[in-house]
């Protein structure tokens, strides 16, 4: 357990990394998001062939709507990034939600408590109000910092953003748990798939986003 908390940590701090490479270099954010957007889709696919072993038109149309989900998600990333001020909303919406993931897993390790849902064993109520509680600080205190205006409706949109990673979160966790696989991959050591880690983030960054624009 030790082992695999390291592992995870090691491989958090390079991701965070790697998530301020892309917003300070416009080419790398290119190359990073062809990365995760094959990967994902390979995962995707290996979750759906277990799931609809026999069901090739199944297997086609959930296949043919992930695809086309995750061009659409990578390719709004990117133009939405072009423009500087969507770029800096952008990337405070997709921060909310690693954040989200943070508070998750953190409160949930410390408190512990009854478990949120069947659909994944390990989320708790206790790392669910984590989730909301920190991300909505978290996103209050940075627009703060970029505006200097205190605005709580903040508060709302970062507890909608926290919301919807965690609807996608149990979304991909249902998907996992049909098709008898932990994890979507091994490619993030002590975290699993690409889709392991991005799972909240495809449904919180296009509705956080949103959200934004509907109070602003």
């Amino acid at each position: 357990m030790l082992k695999n908390i390291q592992k995870r940590i090691y491989t958090s701090i390079v991701l965070f990394l790697l998530l301020f490479l892309m917003i300070a270099d416009n080419h790398a954010m290119v190359f990073f998001l062809m990365i995760i957007g094959i990967f994902s889709v390979l995962e995707f696919f290996k979750i759906i062939l277990k799931i609809y072993k026999k069901n090739k038109i199944k297997q086609f149309f959930y296949n043919i709507f992930f695809i086309i989900y995750i061009f659409s998600f990578c390719t709004y990333f990117l133009i939405l990034s072009s423009f500087s001020h969507l770029k800096i909303l952008i990337f405070v919406v997709l921060l909310t939600c690693v954040t989200s993931d943070i508070g998750g897993f953190v409160f949930g390790k410390i408190f512990k408590g009854p478990k949120l849902t069947k659909i994944s064993p390990n989320k708790t109520i206790s790392g669910a109000i984590g989730s909301l509680v920190l991300s909505s600080l978290f996103i209050l205190m940075l627009i703060f910092y970029l505006t200097k205006n205190f605005d709580p409706y903040i508060i709302i949109i970062g507890s909608i953003t926290s919301i919807s990673c965690q609807i996608g979160d149990l979304f991909f966790s249902l998907l996992k748990r049909k098709s008898f696989l932990k994890d979507s991959g091994n490619f993030l050591p002590g975290h699993g798939g690409i889709l392991d880690r991005i799972d909240g983030i495809l449904l919180g960054v296009p509705v956080g986003f949103l959200t934004f624009l509907i109070f602003y």
